[in-house]
């Protein structure tokens, strides 16, 4: 085994711990820790103690992904938006703590009691979903709470945000929408982004990444798809253009805001409030 550093020894330690690795059998699929199972249906192998489902491979990239935003020093803070039973903020929270950073925040959102019944009516393909009706996945805020202090990382660094994602949003510097405004009507769409705007500080940024369609509708031709499958799929659903986004935000109170091409078909609109 290659010279490792105390720091990268206790990372990869809370990884397999995280994953149950040191006392549970190693998965066969390193992408998933054994808790969704070929041949099971969802829901029916979580008796697992592990405190995630991501899997070793997804952790170690999480892993990566922080260490390279503090290296950087990108300025902010970290969320995770459906926390399970913790184990991703736990391990964010582990990085923090390993490097020595002190000015940074966790946020561990969920609404702690589960998912919510599905909406056929605005939801079609929804329809005869029973997630809502598996205890497994209805982890309290005390047991969360309790996972983190088992790793001794419970502390003022950790948020943690309860409700829906509809009916809450944390405080934050930056807040990242990522393919979730299509999903929603137009009134929806710009009530969202008016709970961003609130929780925002002055200076604090809101960014909106989608596979945009372009404002003449005529290159982004899997924009175009999109949104035709979101009025199929959803009521009132869509996709939209930068040109679009900007408006919303620029009525929500954002005064700069721009679109920037990422990669592919996806483009992000930022506003600055």
């Amino acid at each position: 085994m290659p010279d490792q550093s105390p720091r990268d020894l206790y990372l990869d330690l809370l990884i397999k711990c995280l994953s149950n690795l040191v006392y549970g059998p190693p998965p066969a699929d390193p992408w998933n820790d054994g808790l969704l199972r070929r041949g099971f249906g969802p829901g029916w192998d979580r008796q697992s103690p592990a405190h995630t489902m991501v899997g070793i491979r997804r952790l170690e990239n999480l892993r990566e992904l922080v260490e390279r935003t503090i290296d950087l020093e990108i300025p902010g803070d970290f969320i995770e938006t459906g926390v399970w039973r913790g184990g991703c903020c736990i391990l964010m929270r582990g990085v923090l703590a390993a490097k020595g950073v002190h000015g940074r925040k966790v946020y561990a959102a969920d609404s702690f009691r589960g998912l919510p019944p599905p909406k056929p009516d605005l939801y079609p393909a929804d329809a005869g979903d029973v997630h809502h009706m598996m205890p497994a996945l209805a982890v309290s805020l005390g047991e969360v709470k309790a996972n983190f202090d088992r790793y001794g990382l419970l502390d003022e660094q950790v948020v943690f945000v309860e409700g829906f994602f509809s009916e809450t949003l944390p405080s934050a510097d930056v807040l990242v929408m990522g393919h979730i405004l299509h999903d929603w009507d137009l009134n929806d769409k710009r009530r969202l982004i008016a709970k961003a705007y609130d929780a925002l500080p002055s200076g604090g940024a809101l960014i909106i990444y989608e596979a945009l369609i372009d404002d003449e509708r005529r290159t982004n031709v899997l924009g175009l798809l999109m949104s035709l499958n979101m009025l199929i799929e959803t009521k009132g659903g869509f996709d939209y253009t930068g040109a679009d986004c900007s408006t919303w935000l620029r009525e929500a109170g954002f005064r700069d805001t721009r679109v920037e091409h990422l990669v592919g078909p996806d483009s992000m609109v930022v506003g600055m409030k």
